[in-house]
């Protein structure tokens, strides 16, 4: 097996593993500022996007939805909402997190590499924190573009996640978002359960050592998308707190239009 498929399936274990934890983070987002913050800024931009079409027309796919937060934010807007990741452990935590609104989504178990949905299936395409994390990155690109409308929206969340492992100057950066966020009683959200494991699985995915979101841009141009990058979207939509764990990797935004 070569070592791309092998981190397919230990990201699986490994988030399999993670699901519970993982979706501590999410009910923390859910029952805080970030609901609000994270619903205004997505929902904007396909307002901006689609602006004479009602949201319960608009098909939604977020692609990695882990514990369903943005799934489920979508869903409250009235979007028709479908939400894949490819641990099932995961698809629970969304389910059970989404509470009333669990039948209003369509929950899969899918690759985000390999979509099961028919061409031109989605008006819109959301994703956070996956794209870093994927064995084939430009091949999900791919797929994500062919699954959206001709005019259709991707919004991709993302940082430069993991470069400290390449960097020695983001190492730096690194420890000190742990220093600072000790210093400050900030419960520190980088450093999760075994996250030697992730670190393992970072140092060999392709974009933990790529400059993003010019890599990115690139890739997108040239499957055919029309993307810009928004470097300071983490201002608006990360908590304080977030914003000293995560300083050395603020967080970047592709907005892609087929």
């Amino acid at each position: 097996m070569s070592t791309l498929k092998t981190i397919i399936h230990e990201n699986k274990d490994y988030w399999t593993q993670r699901a519970s934890t993982y979706s501590d983070v999410n009910k923390w987002e859910l029952d805080g500022i970030s609901r609000e913050r994270w619903k205004n800024a997505i929902r904007q931009r396909i307002i901006d996007h689609y602006p004479e079409r009602e949201p319960q027309g608009i098909k939604v796919l977020d692609i990695g939805t882990g514990p369903g937060f943005f799934a489920i934010i979508l869903a409250e807007c009235g979007y028709d909402v479908t939400a894949i990741d490819l641990t099932p452990n995961m698809l629970l935590e969304a389910s059970s997190n989404a509470g009333p609104l669990a039948d209003a989504i369509c929950f899969m178990e899918m690759n985000a590499e390999e979509l099961e949905f028919d061409d031109s299936a989605f008006d819109v395409i959301v994703t956070r924190n996956l794209t870093w994390n994927l064995p084939h990155p430009a091949d999900a690109y791919r797929e994500w573009y062919r699954v959206l409308k001709n005019g259709g929206l991707m919004l991709n969340f993302d940082s430069n996640w993991y470069s400290y492992l390449f960097d020695d100057d983001a190492r730096q950066e690194f420890e000190n978002d742990r220093t600072n966020s000790a210093s400050l009683g900030i419960g520190d959200q980088n450093v999760g359960d075994n996250f030697d494991v992730m670190e393992d699985i970072a140092s060999r995915v392709p974009l933990s050592n790529i400059a993003r979101p010019e890599w990115d841009m690139e890739v997108l141009s040239t499957i055919g998308f029309k993307a810009t990058a928004d470097i300071d979207i983490w201002q608006h939509v990360w908590t304080p707190e977030e914003k000293v764990n995560f300083a050395s990797t603020p967080m970047f935004l592709i907005h892609a239009v087929k």
